[in-house]
């Protein structure tokens, strides 16, 4: 449990004992990467330390409640596992957390610039063209128009008297968040890893809840890059990895390739340099500083993109001056955007870019 911090335990007194632990099992399995049983033990480890059951309920009780809610369930050899609910619950969780409690939409849901013929009604009006949808008609201010240009003895309803709803153009995005998992995201005593896991639940369940239509695709990159479900997320270990970025943009850019939609965007979280590179069989790697070779490629990479219109916003988990310069230079190839976030507020940036790129012009 290295790099991981607890604090005293505050209840939430109002919640009935089951919820309240139930809040820190999620949380603790988050950070034990799913391991069940050892977010189990380190829940023994904060009852007795923080005293988060009582007399009346006591932690064998939460955890044949969290059986019998569907929670947890044993396999044939008897071993407790996680069951979807609780993979469902995290997921959730993250977004209420990070983005705060969303409604779903009806359709695409990303604005453009556009008016016309469109997916929604908006509240500014015009007059009348050919084409226009019945149902777009604003009846009341129709009707006051025929009044005004015809009088009410001799009231009639023309063309030129009708009003129509703007329709706004919707569009759907498609982006791939790519999460560095290389050995430095849980080095010097800071759980850098944790908090990237919880955006990318929460960027998915924002997508699936309130923009259906758009596409979140998934990677980790270490020494290589390779693309994860969601649901594979909260199990997502750091490992003894280097930092192939390009191997990870590389992957990014052949998942938006496959897909139809006019915008396309790549969301890469990471706390240090570009690394290593892949030669065939053969790993180049350089930890020491900024290898022009492994840059010159990243940096290609990131112009590449550019010409196809992809933006990459990068969140750097990293305050060291060399370090931005060199985020710097690429954001400026690719024509993207870069934040130097802490990471408390880090899904809040990344939900105030993912809004911010909904507004595109379509081709």
């Amino acid at each position: 449990m290295e790099g991981f911090r607890f604090s005293k335990y505050e209840p939430d007194k109002e919640k009935p004992p089951f919820e309240r632990l139930l809040d820190i099992f999620k949380e603790v399995l988050l950070h034990t990467s799913g391991n069940l049983p050892e977010a189990l033990d380190w829940m023994n480890h904060l009852d007795r330390q923080y005293n988060i059951t009582t007399d009346e309920y006591g932690m064998g009780d939460f955890i044949e409640e969290l059986k019998k809610k569907g929670y947890i369930k044993e396999d044939d050899e008897q071993q407790l596992q996680m069951t979807p609910k609780v993979e469902r619950e995290i997921r959730r969780d993250s977004l209420n957390k990070i983005f705060g409690k969303l409604k779903k939409g009806k359709r695409g849901n990303h604005s453009t610039k556009y008016n016309g013929q469109g997916d929604e009604t908006g509240m500014d009006k015009r007059a009348y063209e050919f084409g226009d949808p019945i149902e777009s008609i604003s009846l009341t201010d129709s009707i006051r128009n025929a009044q005004v240009n015809h009088g009410a003895a001799d009231f009639r309803l023309e063309e030129g008297d009708l009003e129509v709803y703007q329709q706004e153009y919707r569009t759907q995005t498609s982006t791939v968040l790519m999460i560095d998992i290389s050995h430095s995201m849980i080095l010097y005593g800071e759980d850098r890893i944790t908090p990237a896991k919880k955006v990318a639940l929460a960027l998915s369940e924002l997508i699936k809840i309130k923009y259906p239509k758009d596409t979140l695709d998934v990677l980790v990159f270490g020494n290589d890059a390779w693309p994860i479900k969601v649901t594979d997320i909260p199990y997502l270990q750091v490992g003894p990895f280097h930092t192939n970025t390009v191997a990870g943009l590389e992957l990014a850019m052949d998942l938006l390739r496959r897909r139809k939609t006019p915008n396309k965007q790549i969301f890469m979280i990471t706390d240090g340099k570009p690394t290593c590179l892949k030669e065939g069989d053969h790993y180049y790697k350089n930890s020491n500083g900024l290898d022009r070779k492994i840059v010159n490629k990243t940096l290609a990479l990131a112009a590449q993109c550019r010409r196809l219109r992809i933006p990459i916003t990068t969140f750097m988990l990293a305050s060291d001056s060399w370090l931005q310069s060199f985020v710097e230079e690429f954001t400026e190839t690719n024509g993207g955007r870069a934040f130097y976030t802490g990471l408390e507020g880090l899904g809040d940036i990344i939900f105030a870019d993912y809004e911010r790129n909904r507004i595109k012009k379509t081709k």
